[in-house]
């Protein structure tokens, strides 16, 4: 008889242990991100012909923004595919950037929205 209530109240504990398990995402919820910390580029979508700025080439390219410090950058694909292919070599191909030019983000922090309601 003994052990009977010593089960029933284990079996309670265990029962409100695993509600307060339940219930702690409803009180404090957990945050969603979309994107984990590690990626900080964004990949503009299609391919576009860009020229480097020396001049020294001008190839189909996917464009890339480092959202860290806002360099642009070109992986040259050297056809209007979006990854990287030759049609003379049958293998996979590496493509190598080269930097295109960078946004100021950091000017975007300085921006006053209320100075254009003069």
């Amino acid at each position: 008889m003994h052990s009977l209530k010593t089960t029933n109240l284990l079996l309670a504990a265990i029962a409100l242990l695993l509600l307060a398990l339940v219930l702690r995402p409803l009180r404090v919820p957990e945050p969603v991100l979309a994107q984990s910390a590690d990626t900080n580029y964004f990949f503009e979508p299609g391919t576009f012909l860009v020229r480097a700025p020396d001049n020294s080439q001008q190839v189909y390219s996917k464009v890339v923004v480092d959202l860290s410090n806002g360099r642009v950058w070109a992986f040259p694909t050297l056809t209007p595919a979006p990854y990287p292919s030759d049609p003379i070599y049958n293998k996979p191909q590496t493509s190598h950037p080269f930097q295109v030019g960078r946004f100021a983000l950091e000017d975007t922090k300085r921006f006053d929205p209320l100075s254009l309601q003069k």
